[in-house]
This record gives C-alpha cells, structure tokens and sequence, in this order.
C-alpha cells in the first residue's frame, strides 16, 4: 500500500466527505484513509467516488465543499459513493425524462 494516496485519491476541499478517484483501482486494493485502512470490494473506475469517512443514511455528500446529495443508506469509509446509494437533493432522477426531452 502506498504511503502516498495522492496518486490514487483527490480529496477537492478539506469539507469534503468523499475521494474522487485518479486511476482505476483494483478489488483488493488497501487504500489508507487518516487512521483507517479500507480495501476496495470491487473494480472502482477513475473519476469515481469514494466515501471518505463513514456516512450515515441522510447525511449530505459533500463534494467541491459543496452537498451534491444524500446518502440513501449508512456508508462505510472507502465504500463506492455512487448512484445505489445517494439520491440528488436538486433533480427527481439523474436521466432525463423522454417526454419532456
């Protein structure tokens, strides 16, 4: 594991509670995250996000220091932050509706 996550991890503003990703990162990969190691259960994608503290169901998701959401069920520390578990606070859905195209 490297001691330097700043290949792997960008954390935008400091009031973020999410990573964004550098690179794609394996299953298996053991990510250090301030005191706590966490391993990635599956392949994450670049340009995902990942929870970087543990974040209770309700809690806004911050990223860019500003809430992109709410957290739709608990979310462990280096758990996928993604579209099964965060809900919009601005949009009803994250595509557009076919009729109103």
């Amino acid at each position: 594991m490297p001691d330097d996550q700043s290949s792997l991890l960008l954390r935008i503003a400091d009031e973020d509670n999410v990573y964004v990703l550098l690179r794609n990162l394996n299953a298996g990969t053991r990510l250090k995250l301030g005191e706590r190691t966490v391993v990635c259960e599956t392949l994450l994608e670049l340009g995902h996000k990942i929870a970087a503290c543990n974040i209770t169901e309700g809690e806004k998701i911050v990223k860019y220091g500003a809430p992109i959401g709410s957290a739709t069920r608990d979310i462990r520390a280096g758990e996928h932050v993604h579209l099964h578990n965060i809900k919009s606070d601005y949009i009803p859905t994250y595509t557009l509706n076919s009729e109103t195209d």
